[in-house]
């Protein structure tokens, strides 16, 4: 494991932060603090894959979903993803609990090259 990264989650519908940074190569275990009273995920992607996730779950709440790229994580608990950046660009992360995206619970993740 390279490094740690703590990401807060709020009842204020916040990621704090909600940008980070990583190289191209990086493992990083993101660990997701859940600050509020309600419960919150944290799900991994491109922002059109997020979209789409997101309409599916405003279609079908409570739905069980659960993958490596995502937390579910309850009232003062905290959640784990290990994630290997293996491309540089520009991602995205939200809780997609609904109406939790909609009202701004998202992040930015910045994936510099490796260096060369």
């Amino acid at each position: 494991m390279q490094r740690t990264i703590t990401l807060r989650m709020t009842d204020a519908m916040r990621f704090e932060p909600n940008h980070i940074e990583v190289r191209e190569g990086d493992t990083v275990r993101l660990r997701v603090e859940n600050q509020g009273r309600l419960m919150h995920e944290i799900v991994l992607g491109t922002q059109a894959d997020l979209d789409v996730h997101a309409e599916m779950m405003r279609k079908h709440p409570g739905m069980e979903h659960d993958a490596p790229s995502m937390a579910h994580v309850a009232p003062g608990k905290q959640g784990d993803i290990v994630w290997q950046f293996n491309r540089p660009g520009n991602f995205d992360f939200a809780c997609l609990i609904e109406g939790h995206y909609q009202a701004g619970m998202t992040g930015t993740i910045t994936v510099r090259p490796r260096a060369r």
